[in-house]
C-alpha cells in the first residue's frame, strides 16, 4: 500500500501542492523502508533465515542503523510535514518562499542524511556471539552498554529525539493551527456577512479545512500509535528496572512496538479516507487491468 501511495502520489493527479507531494511520498518511502528494515531484515530473518549472511555481525549492525534511522525518519517527516502546513496556513508571507517543492526536498533530504550519522554509533553497540572460521556471527549487546555513561546519555538523546520532541512539537503545531483557524474563520465570517447564520460557500475555508482534516488525522494517527511506546520508556526510567520486565510487561513493551510498526502501514488508508482525487486514482489503477484485457480482447474480436 505504501509502494502504491508512492506511484500515485508521484503522478501529481491528487490535486495536491507541489510541496505537500513531497512530504507525503517521503512519508510513504520513509514508511515502506522502516517496514523493510524493521520487518523483513530485523525480525522475519530470525524465523524464516536464522544463520544467512543477515546474521554476521557487520551486516546485522547495518541493518540496526538501516532500522532506526527508517524509524527516525518516518516520525520526523510526519513533524516537518506538520511544520510546512503550519506555515502554509498561519505565515502567510513566509509560505511564497517556504511552502515550495524545492524546499521540501531540501528539508526532507537533510533530515535523512542527518539521522542516517545520528545512527551511525549503533554500529559499535553489538559485539558477535561467536566466531566461526574468523567470521563473527550474531549481534549480541555487551552487558556493560546499560551502564556506561555514554550509551546511557546515546540512549536518552535518542528517545527524546524519537519520539518526545516530535509529540511535543507535533501538539504545539496543531495547537497553534487550530487557535490560528479559528481566529481567521470568525474574521472572514464577519466580513462576509456570515456571523447572522448566512451559508455561503468560502473557497478559501474549504481548502483549510481540507488540509486540516489531512494534518490532524497523520498526526492524530502518530501520537496514538506511539503513545504506548511513550508511556514504556517512562515505566522503564522511573522503575528502573532495565529489561528485568515481568511477562505483563513485556507484552505491554511489545505491544507498544507492534502499535509503532503497524504506524508504518496506516498513511496510505488516511489518504484514502480523507483525499477523494487519491480514491479516484486507486479505483483507477484497479480497474486499468480489467479494462486493459477488456480492450486487447474488443480490439481482437473486431
Amino acid at each position: 500500500m505504501n509502494l502504491v501511495a508512492i506511484v500515485i502520489l508521484s503522478g501529481g493527479k491528487c490535486g495536491l501542492s507541489t510541496c505537500t507531494t513531497c512530504y507525503l511520498v517521503a512519508m510513504a518511502a520513509a514508511d515502506l523502508f522502516s517496514i523493510v528494515t524493521q520487518v523483513i531484515l530485523s525480525r522475519l530473518k530470525w524465523r524464516y533465515f536464522p544463520d544467512s549472511f543477515l546474521s554476521i555481525t557487520p551486516v546485522c549492525s547495518v541493518i540496526d542503523i538501516l532500522t532506526f534511522t527508517a524509524t527516525d525518519c518516518s516520525v520526523w517527516f510526519t513533524v516537518t510535514f506538520t511544520f510546512d502546513r503550519f506555515v502554509a496556513i498561519c505565515c502567510q508571507k513566509l509560505k511564497t518562499k517556504y511552502c515550495t517543492g524545492k524546499t521540501a526536498t531540501v528539508v526532507l533530504t537533510t533530515t535523512g542524511v542527518l539521522f542516517c550519522l545520528k545512527n551511525v554509533p549503533r554500529y559499535f553497540a553489538w559485539e558477535p556471539r561467536m566466531i566461526i572460521d574468523n567470521v563473527p556471527w550474531f549481534c549480541e549487546i555487551p552487558d556493560n552498554i546499560f551502564t556506561d555513561p555514554g550509551w546511557v546519555g546515546y540512549d536518552w538523546f535518542d528517545t527524546v529525539l524519537t519520539p518526545f520532541l516530535p509529540f511535543a512539537g507535533i501538539l504545539l503545531l496543531n495547537a497553534l493551527t487550530v487557535r490560528h483557524i479559528l481566529a481567521a474563520s470568525r474574521v472572514r465570517k464577519g466580513l462576509k456577512g456570515q456571523s447572522k447564520g448566512e451559508n455561503r460557500s468560502d473557497p478559501e475555508m474549504e481548502s483549510r479545512r481540507r488540509s486540516m482534516v489531512l494534518l490532524f488525522t497523520l498526526s492524530g494517527s502518530f501520537i496514538l500509535l506511539w503513545i504506548t511506546i511513550v508511556v514504556n520508556f517512562i515505566y522503564y526510567q522511573v522503575s528502573g528496572k532495565g529489561f528485568d520486565f515481568n511477562d505483563s510487561e513485556w507484552i505491554f513493551h511489545y505491544f507498544g512496538v507492534l502499535l509503532s510498526d503497524f504506524s508504518c502501514c496506516t498513511n496510505t488508508f488516511i489518504y484514502a479516507v480523507t483525499q477523494s482525487k487519491f480514491r479516484e486514482q486507486i479505483i483507477k489503477a484497479m480497474k486499468y487491468p480489467v479494462t486493459s484485457v477488456l480492450h486487447f480482447i474488443n480490439k481482437n474480436a473486431s
